[in-house]
């Protein structure tokens, strides 16, 4: 399929690939366990269908996406590029005059590719994922997603209704040791007890259940006592409870946040003068905080050949941690950066791209190190600290072996002898 291409170029894809998608699988993997701990704990306190975490991983799927593709790329280039250097066909393809240039064809048409699929996901895609994700998170604590009964705890189903159960048996549709407090607008209250139940849909009106108790008693306060009356007590083997539901709210239309716009709708609004300020503050932040990310990714090749290089009969692997380090930290900048911006206290222009340009112009001298400066390391200081640290954490941590001469009592040397023979 791919024949049209050099042979060099087919040489360099495959070593490209196969760890920029591992790297992206790892990633976006840690990103969905660390949230998928959290949701479970979350629907567990809500009470909700356990089949809801994972439409609610689903959601998040394109912003951690965003966020693993940047990370694919440049640890996919940089694996790619240190096999190479550590073992030295680096240096017989330099010798045949293949530049960093010409070897860096095929991974800026990897970039370029996951360029525009990251554009989709990030102007387009996320926004809507996150308003859907935001909607089952309100339906969940609303109860429209059929939330369960909470164990032990006491459940206002309705109003003037409470329930409290102490076990829960079939996914929720059978419920052991039942109490209920029931209250009508003349002040009666019925406190009913019962050896379990289960709630049942009625046909005629989907807005009332029926809670079907069995085996238990009923007690009904009519707030007669000062008349002398006593309240009244009723067993029943079985007793069907009509329960109103309450309406539950429609979820808000997409747009509460600015992280909810598409790309028209962020620049309508961005650039409006009709725009409330704070809105279109927030916006402008927005859209150039998008913007940067995705520029970025244009910068990851050059990046990734700098930090994949080490000195010559070295196989340091310090340029992949510093790697992470410096995509991490430059990330949690923009963050910032947007945050600032969005409460109108500095430009965007300035909060977001004066770091970009600053990071950039790093990366060109990084990059023009190696490519134009013989013998070049732009983390030559740092792989010198790294290998005298190494040295010395290595003789802190090493074993000395102790060599004891023994001292022979009388008898010792007839013993050893006649153990040796």
């Amino acid at each position: 399929m791919l024949r049209f291409l050099p042979a060099i170029d087919r040489y360099i894809l495959r070593l490209v690939i196969v760890p920029m998608v591992g790297v992206f699988a790892l990633a976006a993997s840690l990103f969905m366990l660390d949230k998928m701990l959290r949701l479970f704990d979350f629907v567990a306190v809500e009470g909700g269908p356990v089949g809801v975490v994972f439409r609610m991983l689903g959601a998040l799927v394109p912003e951690y996406a965003s966020l693993a593709i940047p990370l694919g790329l440049l640890l996919g280039i940089l694996l790619a590029f240190r096999k190479l250097a550590t073992s030295s066909e680096l240096d017989v393809m330099r010798a045949v005059g293949l530049s960093y240039g010409r070897l860096l064809r095929v991974p800026y048409a990897i970039t370029l590719v996951l360029v525009a699929i990251n554009v989709g996901l990030v102007f387009y895609i996320q926004p809507v994922s996150r308003y859907y994700y935001e909607q089952l998170e309100y339906e969940l604590r609303s109860g429209a997603l059929g939330a369960s009964i909470k164990v032990g705890e006491f459940n206002k189903l309705a109003d003037r209704f409470a329930l409290r159960i102490d076990a829960s048996e079939d996914e929720g549709r059978r419920l052991i040791g039942i109490f209920a407090r029931v209250a009508n607008e003349k002040g009666q209250v019925l406190s009913i007890s019962a050896r379990e139940g289960r709630f049942l849909a009625t046909s005629d009106n989907p807005d009332t259940i029926i809670l079907r108790l069995i085996e238990g008693t009923i007690i009904q306060d009519t707030s007669l006592k000062e008349n002398g009356a006593s309240p009244r007590v009723l067993s029943f083997s079985r007793h069907d409870l009509p329960i109103d539901l309450p309406a539950i709210e429609q979820f808000r239309a997409r747009g509460d946040s600015t992280r909810e716009y598409i790309l028209p709708e962020l620049l309508r609004i961005s650039w409006n003068d009709r725009t409330a300020p704070a809105q279109r503050d927030a916006g402008q932040a927005t859209f150039n905080y998008r913007l940067v990310e995705i520029v970025m990714m244009l910068l990851m090749p050059l990046l990734a050949v700098a930090l994949a290089i080490p000195p010559k009969r070295s196989t340091s692997a310090l340029g992949v941690f510093v790697s992470i380090v410096m995509v991490v930290a430059y990330h949690k900048v923009n963050q910032y950066g947007e945050d600032v911006a969005a409460l109108g206290r500095i430009d965007p222009i300035i909060a977001l791209w004066v770091p970009f340009v600053l990071f950039a112009a790093l990366i060109i001298w990084m990059y023009t190190r190696v490519a134009h400066v013989p013998g070049g390391q732009p983390i030559g200081a740092l792989e010198t600290a790294a290998s005298k640290l190494g040295k010395r954490l290595a003789k802190l941590f090493a074993r000395r072996k102790r060599h004891y001469q023994p001292v022979l009592r009388d008898g010792d040397a007839d013993l050893a002898a006649q153990a040796a023979e």
